[in-house]
């Protein structure tokens, strides 16, 4: 039976870093291409296919023979599957960046392991960078929120039933950012639903990330119109990276342009020359720059209350860092959002609170006072936000659940990670049974950066859930432009970290032990 309760949590752009693989089932069970199209006849609760059509597989082997049928549960909620010919018995769901509105999905990667795969629009057909579909529409809310990922998931499977004539052994979750968000909804609001939850830099609570983005943003684009021209530059991004690295790289051992603990690091903006008579220059700050660049280093406090940790050290200049996030001018939001934008967080934050929280499309956030963020982003928390760190139900389902976050993210806050998973270990007990947590030194949002930013989490869930492998080490590579390795390093359960041996080299894992 479906269940349609609605409350819930968070939010920003991108997915999945990894690649899977993994063991497969003894058995599997192969169908017959004619079977697909009867899926169009199927017997769903609240929902129908809209069609159901054989993919033959592609010559070069990207794509496997597979069944795909796309549905709508519900009024509006589009979802799709994906049925392998030769099916391992698996499913997997992929999560959807942003504010979703699009089929998006990693099949094929999950088709040629032989797992079943399926996706969700959560309900709304839109770009991933807008927010107008939930203008006074709760139940299209509470479809994003977690309703559509739950129902979705539950229709999957009856469809793999129907298809295979068996049911589903084992259920996973895979997403990040806002797809890490739904995981951790699926593991708090629906623990049966799945057997391993994958949930990377996780957007848990969306209202208060918007906070910290307004925040920002009100510290980097003073006024509406300032959008091409924030008061941050390129070089001052260049000045304090450098000047960050220089304090704090070397503390773990190693020189690799790469800050590995950054919340052990005492570094001030004091270290950074500041720019004589004021007057703007590469190589210096001047007073409006520096009070820019601290309040983004600062923690989003509302009354007197922090609300969102200030952003850790680390990613400073990186092409997909704080220029792509926080300080702008990129060109192509820009063009994207008729000059109003040229950050993620000046999209992502506005967005937030035009259409979450106060629908009303001419809201400015120049002028919000965060003072009264509790009250005004309640509602719309209770339905976004999966900061519950009560896990007792996925413990109970027998569940297993993998966070990772990078620590150079300059998107969604990996100390806001931290401390979700220091309060779910205080919430619930036995947690370490069922709950790992693994920070990625170098690691931008949910991929790209200095450091080691790809981990198998696939193979490493299916062989927790199935094999009782608790992960104590997992590796983690940066791969050079030929797609090979170039760097590898274990990622150890938090509090843990890699600790270089002292002999070896430092681009090999093998160097490196857990502390």
């Amino acid at each position: 039976m479906l269940r349609t309760t609605c409350a819930g949590s968070a939010c920003v752009i991108v997915l999945f870093a990894g690649s899977p693989a993994g063991a497969q089932p003894a058995q599997s069970t192969r169908v017959a291409s004619r079977d697909c199209a009867t899926l169009t006849s199927a017997t769903l609760t609240d929902a129908h296919i809209t069609s159901a059509t054989q993919v033959a597989a592609s010559a070069d082997g990207t794509s496997v023979a597979h069944c795909k049928a796309l549905g709508v549960i519900g009024k509006e909620i589009r979802f799709q599957v994906l049925l392998p010919d030769d099916w391992n018995g698996r499913f997997f769901m992929e999560g959807t960046g942003g504010f979703a509105g699009s089929l998006e999905i990693g099949g094929m990667r999950y088709l040629k392991l032989g797992y079943a795969a399926a996706s969700t629009d959560t309900g709304h057909d839109a770009s991933p960078i807008q927010a107008a579909w939930a203008l006074k529409n709760p139940e299209r809310l509470a479809n994003y929120g977690h309703v559509a990922v739950h129902r979705t998931a539950e229709i999957a499977k009856a469809l793999i039933n129907t298809y295979y004539g068996r049911g589903v052994e084992r259920a996973y979750f895979n997403g990040c950012s806002n797809g890490g968000r739904q995981a951790l909804m699926e593991a708090q609001r629906y623990p049966d639903d799945f057997d391993g939850i994958i949930a990377g830099a996780p957007a848990y609570n969306i209202t208060n990330i918007a906070g910290a983005f307004i925040k920002n943003v009100q510290a980097v684009f003073a006024t509406p119109d300032s959008a091409r021209t924030p008061v941050v530059t390129s070089n001052n991004l260049a000045l304090i990276e450098r000047a960050a690295l220089d304090r704090c790289d070397a503390a773990d051992g190693v020189r690799d342009d790469v800050i590995d603990a950054p919340t052990k690091c005492r570094f001030s903006l004091d270290a950074v020359k500041a720019c004589p008579a004021d007057a703007a220059g590469a190589d210096c700050l001047t007073r409006a720059q520096r009070r820019a660049i601290a309040a983004i280093y600062a923690p989003t406090k509302s009354g007197g209350k922090g609300i969102y940790p200030g952003q850790p050290l680390g990613g400073e200049h990186d092409a997909e860092g704080w220029r792509q996030w926080i300080t702008g001018a990129d060109d192509g939001l820009l063009a994207a959002t008729n000059g109003q934008a040229s950050s993620l967080q000046a999209v992502f934050g506005p967005e937030v609170f035009k259409y979450f929280v106060f629908s009303d499309p001419a809201w400015d956030y120049t002028k919000y006072d965060l003072g009264h963020f509790a009250h005004d982003t309640a509602p719309a928390a209770s339905i976004l936000n999966a900061d519950n760190p009560d896990l007792s139900g996925l413990k109970a389902h027998g569940g297993k659940l993998i966070l990772w976050h990078g620590w150079a993210d300059p998107a969604l806050n990996a100390v806001a990670t931290i401390d979700y998973y220091s309060r779910m270990k205080q919430r619930t007990p036995g947690a370490n049974d069922f709950t790992r947590l693994y920070m990625m030194p170098g690691v931008l949002h949910c991929n790209g950066g200095p450091g080691p930013d790809r981990a198998d989490w696939i193979t490493t869930i299916v062989d927790w859930v199935e094999h009782g492998t608790a992960p104590e080490r997992v590796v983690s590579r940066k791969n050079g432009p030929d797609g090979q390795p170039i760097r590898t390093r274990p990622l150890c359960p938090y509090p843990q970290r890699a600790v270089y041996t002292g002999s070896g080299s430092t681009d090999d894992e093998r160097s490196f032990v857990c502390k």
